[in-house]
């Protein structure tokens, strides 16, 4: 019974010694073992996400309007984005070539290559989509098509090209502008949710504008009006 006494006197001042041995070590550290990583982390990056604001539209009209330019726009743009890689591994290549003659055959066949591949799917676009998938381009690659076409091409062709595109009310020339073209933020607005929701796998716009700061602008514009 005495030793059991001692006992309970002295295990109170045993854990609070230990406790603060525990506390008083400021050297501990947590590691965190990512699957298919060998080196542990401190810490994990997490991927930034966008809050996106809720859709609201005035009119049953606007919201029908909004749907088919999704629909849209969810449609030509992997042609984009292909669109893009083509001309990385392009100019990638060209860069590696030496000789002019050489350059100018490898841009050949790179055109004559994305011609044959998607000349039977772009002929089933509407003009609508046609136009959409032009302004994607520029997004994709920073250059409108028609300089896309001049630079792989010639001037003539690309001249060409343009005066064909425009019977169908199509302009190779047109550019991407969010911050000033409604229709431009509106598609920025569908490809973001389409990112996110993962319907769409995203590649970074050559163009340097914020999302965040396009909804900011446009809301005020709307809130004004």
């Amino acid at each position: 019974m005495k030793h059991l006494a001692y006992f309970l006197l002295i295990l109170p001042l045993s854990l609070f010694a230990q406790i603060e041995e525990e506390v008083a070590d400021t050297t501990a550290a947590f590691y965190i073992i990512v699957e298919g990583d060998s080196i542990p982390k401190s810490a994990i990056n997490l991927n930034e996400v966008v809050l996106l604001h809720r859709l609201k539209f005035d009119n049953q009209a606007e919201r029908r309007a909004y749907l088919i330019l999704r629909r849209k726009t969810i449609k030509v743009y992997p042609y984009a984005k292909l669109a893009a890689e083509r001309l990385e591994t392009l100019n990638q290549r060209l860069n590696s070539l030496e000789r002019p003659s050489e350059k100018k055959r490898y841009a050949r066949i790179i055109q004559k290559y994305i011609e044959d591949e998607f000349s039977a799917e772009l002929k089933k676009l509407t003009k609508t989509e046609g136009q959409i998938l032009v302004k994607l381009i520029h997004r994709q690659t920073g250059i409108t098509t028609f300089d896309l076409i001049k630079n792989l091409r010639s001037g003539w062709r690309a001249f060409w090209f343009n005066n064909t595109a425009r019977l169908f009310n199509i302009s190779l020339k047109e550019a991407f502008n969010p911050l000033e073209v409604k229709e431009d933020y509106l598609i920025e607005d569908i490809l973001e949710r389409a990112f996110q929701s993962g319907l769409l796998e995203r590649q970074e716009s050559a163009l340097a504008y914020d999302f965040l700061e396009l909804t900011n602008v446009w809301r005020r514009t709307k809130s004004e009006n």
